[in-house]
């Protein structure tokens, strides 16, 4: 009996440290200049700026904003982890630790106005293209 204790201590001992571990939230909020442009990260529609997401892992995304009027952007930006959320320092952060965690990250990006062209400037610009051609 006394054996099975002894046994069993170790699988107790780290049921115990998984409830009570505490957890990291990832946000990121972006921002627009206007506001409400069309937000989509790696290709997936997240909503009208301003806009927070919740996100699982740092690295390259792919940011496309896109509003009447304005030029659409598309780029990329990097997110950068912080230094706790590399080993070995990520298992005392978010598994030993007891208390919650919160990274907050917020992007901003300026829109520029979309530039209207003429009926004379396109067909101006579409005869240079064909004598280029020629």
């Amino acid at each position: 009996m006394r054996k099975y204790n002894v046994m069993a201590m170790p699988a107790v001992s780290l049921l115990v440290l998984i409830v009570l571990a505490g957890c990291v939230e990832r946000k990121l909020t972006i921002n627009t200049k206007p506001q409400g442009a069309l937000v989509a990260l790696n290709d997936e529609e997240i909503g009208e700026s301003p806009v927070t997401v919740n996100f699982n892992w740092y690295g390259d995304y792919c940011v496309s904003i896109s509003k009447e009027g304005y030029e659409t952007l598309n780029t990329h930006r990097d997110l950068k982890g912080p230094w706790y959320d590399h080993f070995p320092f990520d298992f005392f952060a978010q598994i030993v630790n007891p208390n919650r965690i919160v990274d907050l990250y917020e992007w901003t990006f300026e829109l520029s106005l979309r530039k209207q062209i003429s009926r004379d400037e396109l067909i101006q610009d579409a005869n240079e293209l064909k004598n280029q051609l020629q």
